[in-house]
């Protein structure tokens, strides 16, 4: 996955998406798939960003660092962002609580509850973004999370 800062040219707002690659960045930008969480427009591109460089090989770690409360210029967040973040992720875990993890199953069981071969359920798992497009265009309703997901056997 590849993070990239974003910004709405008609608002001026920034955000982070992720993609799988620039290509796919710039296919679902194409498609009209991207757009601002703020004012919901699709003139969307990329923003300057610095580079996030690692640690070498020989030094230890795994060379990414997430950190909490900060955009990838080091500047922390304004406290109504940071206020967004916390009270998403808890609607997330919330609505996770009524879903059942599928895990690399996501589309095949997708598909079989939208054509009528299993019963409907809500479910959350892992697709390829390639898999999730191919979903949308068949008219199945998904839609990605907005933070990652540890699957139950991973979890503690």
């Amino acid at each position: 996955m590849i993070v990239f800062d974003l910004e709405c040219r008609s608002g001026g707002h920034r955000f982070e998406g992720w993609f799988g690659s620039s290509d796919e960045f710039a296919r679902q930008k194409e498609h009209g798939l991207v757009s601002c969480p703020d004012c919901g427009s699709v003139d969307v591109g990329k923003a300057v960003m610095a580079p996030n460089v690692g640690k070498k090989g020989n030094q230890g770690g795994s060379g990414l660092t997430m950190i909490p409360g900060a955009v990838s210029n080091g500047s922390p967040l304004p406290p109504e962002a940071v206020k967004m973040r916390e009270k998403l992720s808890k609607m997330q875990t919330e609505a996770l609580k009524e879903s059942k993890w599928v895990g690399e199953k996501f589309a095949d069981d997708a598909r079989a509850m939208h054509y009528g071969e299993r019963d409907l359920e809500n479910i959350h798992g892992q697709a390829p973004i390639e898999e999730a497009m191919e979903l949308s265009e068949e008219g199945i309703a998904v839609a990605p999370l907005p933070f990652p997901v540890t699957p139950p056997e991973k979890a503690n």
